[in-house]
């Protein structure tokens, strides 16, 4: 999902100053509120690409709705080491177990979760590029 994708609806831009991880995310909103398609584009730390990766593969098919759940869930389990208890969403997120360690890392955090803050600002319509810091 490395690539500019030209039929977005929808995109936000994504900056870690700490870590220097800068992304363009890009998703593709069909009339049903139904994301058709997501990809990303930018240079940063593996935990970085890796997690935009993540996201792309895990919102293409679900709703925008569902995809705001996602955020929710993914920015909380990432920054609560152990105390968050996962509620039901209806998204399999078994995929983002592979970022479960950087909790253990405060400043590593802000990198697995800038995409998923790119996401929220896209589909709320945000223009104003989101940092971590």
């Amino acid at each position: 999902h490395f690539h500019k994708l030209d039929a977005a609806t929808h995109s936000a831009e994504g900056i870690n100053p700490l870590c220097g991880d800068k992304l363009h995310l890009y998703v593709a909103v069909d009339d049903d509120d139904t994301i058709t398609a997501a990809a990303f584009e930018g240079s940063g730390c593996a935990i970085s690409v890796a997690s935009a990766s993540l996201l792309t593969d895990i919102v293409t098919g679900l709703s925008k709705q569902q995809a705001l759940d996602c955020f929710a869930e993914v920015t909380a389990r990432l920054a609560a080491p152990g105390a968050h208890e996962s509620r039901n969403i209806g998204v399999n997120l078994d995929k983002i177990r592979a970022l479960d360690g950087v909790r253990e890392y405060p400043s590593r955090v802000k990198c697995a979760t800038l995409a998923w803050h790119a996401l929220n600002s896209a589909i709320q319509g945000q223009s104003k590029p989101v940092s971590t810091e």
